[in-house]
């Protein structure tokens, strides 16, 4: 035998817990909390809500519920289950009792059955002609399902695509830079040979490949289809452009 509410006391306090924590917790209101651990039982509804809500508190606080229920059955339950039977009323009845209860009864079964007949004819083919159609749940239901089922098309990024070709944008900022650049390689279309100087207009190139010679490219701001990109220092620098890199190339590419 222990004490059922010394020992939830000393379990709460023991995990630093409080009331309203409680009560937010295990759902049960603060004050029938508090009737378990003063063992004020009869605060509380009834012996099904002690039980139900002493097995709750005590399993929140890592107890065994069932032992505090059999706990408070044992030591505030005895004898209240045991109650005397009702003695049986006997089965044996009057054989005029029975025929005046049949007489009774089958008359009146038979008047509700006609009752919800007529009750359901008169629904089934009375009323307005402009008859509103029955909703069939299944069918939203499936249509809503199908709705769910179909994937959705990836969303195709634009930038998840290499580019087919680069676009090049030379600027001149810091000097002046001697240019010569070609289509494709060394022997390719060459597509502009001069100096470009700061303040100049910037030169745009677009091509699957270009091969270009700088004599100062440190004076240079590079542009890699939409992103600033380093141009390898060199004198002079010689150089592959592709739609991803910038990278050194030897004189005849």
């Amino acid at each position: 035998m222990f004490e059922i509410g010394n020992s939830l006391r000393e379990a709460r306090i023991r995990q630093g817990l409080d009331f309203p924590e409680l009560e937010q917790a295990t759902k049960i209101r603060g004050k029938y909390l508090r009737a378990l651990e003063q063992e004020e039982f009869e605060q509380l509804p009834g012996p099904t809500y002690v039980k139900g809500f002493l097995r709750s508190f005590a399993e929140y606080l890592g107890l065994d519920g069932q032992l505090y229920v059999d706990e408070y059955n044992s030591r505030f339950l005895v004898g209240e289950d045991e109650l005397p039977a009702r003695p049986r009323r006997s089965s044996a009845r009057r054989p005029e009792q029975r025929r005046i209860e049949s007489n009774v009864v089958l008359p009146a079964l038979a008047g509700i059955a006609a009752v919800t007949l007529l009750v359901f004819v008169a629904w089934r083919f009375g009323g307005s002609s402009d008859k509103q159609p029955i909703p069939n749940p299944r069918a939203s239901v499936s249509k809503q399902h199908k709705k769910a089922a179909r994937p959705r098309k990836p969303h195709k990024s634009a930038s998840a695509a290499a580019p087919a070709k680069a676009h090049l944008v030379l600027t001149a900022t810091s000097g002046d830079c001697w240019l010569e650049v070609h289509k494709g390689g060394a022997n390719g279309k060459m597509v502009y040979a001069g100096t470009l100087q700061p303040g100049s207009r910037p030169l745009h190139f677009t091509a699957k490949r270009l091969w270009i010679i700088a004599g100062a490219p440190q004076n240079l701001t590079v542009k890699l289809n939409g992103a600033l990109r380093a141009f390898p220092h060199g004198d002079p620098s010689i150089v592959l452009v592709s739609p991803t890199t910038i990278q050194r190339a030897p004189a005849a590419a």
